[in-house]
């Protein structure tokens, strides 16, 4: 999976690695079938622990480590995916003082993620999948002067 989202992305994309330090301007994908949390030392942890929301990686677990490690500097974006998962985190990213963003529904081949995301009344932009990589650059930017 890396390797594929790799070919359509101009910052590099690893598969997570447990132990492992996360660096600015890199993606980490958990690996199949683990949950992957990113530690106060921002280090990568790894779990095979039980479901959360019927699933393995959860947006949740990762979400709610994030929000913990890094505070206000968090951008979540929860994109395309059935069920609720994410819903907790995003809730958790932004009593953090994060920033959260959602797919929109016409972009979005399932809605369920993002949808359930939106109920929280937590997110910050409802945006079209072609308009994420513009509002994530325009945010890490604002970022970057704060």
């Amino acid at each position: 999976m890396a390797e594929i989202i790799g070919r359509r992305s101009a910052l590099p994309v690893h598969q997570a690695v447990a132990g492992s330090h996360v660096s600015p301007g890199h993606v980490y994908l958990a690996p199949p079938d683990h949950h992957m949390l990113i530690n106060r030392d921002h280090s990568v942890g790894l779990t095979h622990t039980e479901l959360v929301n019927f699933v393995r990686p959860s947006a949740d677990l990762l979400f709610e480590s994030v929000a913990a490690s890094f505070g206000r500097r968090v951008i979540a974006v929860v994109l395309t995916g059935t069920g609720h998962d994410g819903s907790m985190g995003v809730t958790a990213v932004k009593r953090r003082g994060g920033t959260v963003i959602a797919q929109d529904e016409d972009s979005s081949e399932f809605f369920g993620m993002p949808s359930a995301a939106i109920r929280t009344g937590v997110v910050d932009f409802v945006l079209a999948l072609d308009e994420i990589p513009a509002a994530l650059q325009s945010l890490v930017g604002r970022q970057a002067v704060d």
